[in-house]
């Protein structure tokens, strides 16, 4: 559990630092997003999730 909560916070951080540097970059990605289709969404996310375990899987394997 105290492995979820550090990566938890560390896209926190992640995620704050790149609203902080460049709000303009992601206010532009957040309208594309909205304009995506949700099948699209859907899949990106399964996609970005899969490659993300199977990260943690070999690190941690």
């Amino acid at each position: 559990m105290t492995d979820f909560i550090v990566a938890l916070g560390l896209v926190l951080v992640i995620e704050g630092l790149v609203s902080a540097a460049f709000p303009g970059a992601v206010v532009r990605a957040m309208e594309r997003a909205a304009a995506t289709p949700p099948q699209t969404l859907r899949l990106v996310g399964l996609i970005s999730a899969a490659i993300g375990l199977a990260l943690v899987w070999l690190i941690r394997g």
